[in-house]
Formats: structure tokens, sequence, C-alpha cells
């Protein structure tokens, strides 16, 4: 009776214990959810509040230009609808690293596309056009944005290959450079941070850095992450 006792103990300390961890997971899931559609609502709100003003703003100063040429006015007036030019292109470019809109509207491969347009390195990319979970595309999308960012800050004058696939239920993506290597996953690193991104959705970063020999980052995601229930 005692021997049945404690294995009937272990038992429930076990399914307790797996509880627990079932819980923690959906939790995460949840708070990955609530970011990702906070950074939406903001990116909504800089496109259609602040930038839409400058936008207005900077159809007046162009107007205003053309009606100062000739006069003492016009340096002053054009200097001022260049400042605001780079203004909005610097919200722009904020708002699509907090969550383009693209990546919701037109999914992973067209906000990779523009990924790669805009960086200053050579990039070779190949994306399935599939759509998965929103929070899939996400997390891929951050883990190529920072790897090319880390590329074109510590890397050198390299080009950088990004491939990303759908199998097996799961998405992946790898970014190679043939750079100076020597990249690591560090505390409060964005790495770091993309590594737990992935985690918390069941999915893995791994990172290939040996000196002198370039960067292979490989990350891992299921495409239909699990569903965070409320509770």
């Amino acid at each position: 009776m005692t021997l049945s006792c404690a294995r009937l103990d272990r038992a429930g300390a076990r399914a307790g214990l797996a509880m627990a961890s079932a819980e923690t997971d959906t939790s995460r899931v949840r708070m990955l959810a609530a970011a990702d559609e906070a950074r939406r609502r903001l990116e909504r709100d800089l496109h259609d509040g602040a930038q839409q003003h400058l936008v207005s703003l900077a159809l007046i100063l162009k107007r205003a230009e053309v009606q100062a040429r000739g006069t003492p006015a016009h340096g002053a007036v054009t200097e001022a609808l260049g400042l605001l030019e780079e203004a909005l292109t610097e919200l722009r470019d904020l708002a699509r690293g907090i969550h383009p809109a693209v990546l919701g509207e037109r999914g992973l491969a067209a906000a990779l596309e523009g990924l790669a347009a805009r960086s200053p390195l050579s990039v070779e990319l190949r994306a399935t056009g599939d759509r998965v979970a929103p929070s899939a595309e996400a997390a891929i999308y951050f883990t190529v944005a920072e790897a090319l960012t880390n590329v074109a800050k510590h890397a050198g004058d390299t080009s950088v290959r990004v491939q990303v696939q759908l199998r097996d239920g799961m998405l992946t993506a790898e970014i190679a450079d043939d750079g100076v290597g020597g990249a690591s996953v560090t505390p409060s690193s964005g790495l770091q941070g993309l590594s737990d991104r992935l985690d918390a959705l069941g999915g893995t970063l791994t990172v290939e850095s040996p000196s002198g020999s370039g960067t292979i980052i490989r990350a891992r995601v299921p495409s239909r992450p699990p569903v965070a229930h409320r509770g």
C-alpha cells in the first residue's frame, strides 16, 4: 500500500509538472501574440497618423517652394522640405522595423524582398510564397532582418544567401554569408531575443560562425504554432 501510494505521488507530481509546463508554454505564446498585435497596431497608427500628417506637410512645402523661387525665403523653404523628407523616410523605416505592413498584407516572401532591396549587401533570396501563421512569418522575418543587419555591421563587404522554405510543417530560414565569422548568441543580444521568440513558438535558432569562415544562421518554427488558449 505504501509503495502504491508513493508511485501515485510520483505520477501526480509528473502530471503536475507537465501541466505547469504546458501552461507556461501557452502563456508565452499568448504574450508573443499580444506583442505582435501591439506592433501591428503601432505600425498602423504611425502610417495613418503621423506619417499622413508629414506627407500633407510635404505637399504644402513643395507648393511653397515653387512660390518662393526668386525670393530670399526660397533657400529656407528648400532646406525645410529636405529635412521633412528625411524625417518621413526615417519614420517609414521605423514603421517597417516595428512590423512591416507588407508582411500582413502580402506575406513573408514580399516582405523579405523588401528587406533585400533595402539592404546595402548583395542578397540572393529564395523564399516560399506559401502563407503560414502570422506569428511564424513574423519570427522568420525578424530573424532574417536581424541577420542582415549583423552582416552589414560586422562582416565587412560580403554577400548573403537567404533561403526560406516550408517543409513537413516547419518554416525554415537559412542565412549564410562569406564574411569574417565569429558571431554568437549572447545574453541581451539581438540573436538571443530571436532565439527566445522562436523557442516560445516551439522553434529553434542555431548559429555556425567559425572565425574567418563566414556565418550560417538557421531558424526553424512550426508553420502553425500552438494556439494560445484563453484561461
